[in-house]
């Protein structure tokens, strides 16, 4: 059986990212998204998400990318050593205002997939045991390289994998979950309608997990600090396009959240 989580990351950015991910999850094919507790937009986050309760949320922890944090993984892994940032403590913080606000995430993420880093992985774990928040990304593509992936893009998916053995240790010893498989960081912002039902069809046995970036493509979009502009736009087209949907049933892949897989497994 192949089942397929269509997961959005950076709700909670901008308003019109916002909008974007509540539009692919009615029109079209997308299934969860994870709630950025330090985005811009997070109280409009929310909002949708209560008007939106088949809308799956999980968080999308920050670390990397906007003030107070570094700028760079790099600079992350270095304040890190120095123990300038006290990853749990802050990672913690975003959890809770996700969970105070009466949500109930389902699913743990982050950021520039940061967890890879060992000192994240192991407060992700940490947090997803205490919070009992089952589902953890892990973010290895599966070989697929539709869309048009750069070689740069290509390299870095493979030089991942050299953290796996250790991240499946550490997710197993606190009962944390993952999808069967992932993908999406090698295309992200690289893919229409064509690629993506492309991609369906190529889905393994067993269940995977999308990651993707869909949004409306305004001014506050355009003003942001985010290289994903005019491509989440056309990630929101690829994902309620018919293309998709048929691409979906002739390959006999059904649509799940995280909560429902929870439920079957």
């Amino acid at each position: 059986m192949k089942r397929l989580i269509v997961n959005a990351d950076d709700f909670g950015f901008t308003r019109d990212v916002n909008q974007g991910i509540v539009d692919a999850h009615r029109d079209g094919i997308l299934t969860a998204t994870t709630l950025m507790a330090t985005g811009g937009a997070y109280d409009d986050a929310v909002r949708l998400a209560r008007e939106t309760p088949s809308l799956d949320i999980g968080c999308h922890l920050v670390l990397v990318g906007s003030a107070p944090f570094p700028a760079s993984i790099a600079r992350l892994a270095q304040a890190v050593a120095l123990r300038r940032i006290h990853v749990y403590d802050e990672l913690r913080r975003q959890v809770a205002r996700i969970v105070d606000a009466g949500l109930q995430p389902t699913h743990l993420d982050t950021h520039k997939h940061t967890h890879l880093l060992p000192p994240v992985l192991d407060a992700v774990a940490r947090l997803s045991e205490e919070f009992h928040i089952p589902w953890v990304r892990r973010p290895f593509d599966f070989p697929l390289y539709a869309g048009g992936a750069s070689w740069t893009k290509r390299t870095v998916s493979r030089a991942m994998t050299t953290v796996r053995g250790r991240f499946a240790r550490v997710l197993e010893q606190r009962g944390c979950k993952s999808t069967d498989h992932f993908a999406g960081f090698q295309i992200t912002g690289h893919y229409d309608a064509t690629s993506l039902a492309a991609l369906i069809r190529a889905l393994p046995d067993g269940t995977t997990e999308f990651m993707c970036h869909p949004g409306r493509c305004r001014d506050e979009l355009r003003n942001a600090a985010t290289r994903l502009k005019e491509s989440r736009e056309r990630e929101l087209q690829a994902l309620i396009s018919p293309e998709a949907r048929q691409a979906l049933a002739e390959s006999r892949v059904q649509l799940v959240n995280y909560r429902v897989l929870s439920e079957v497994r």
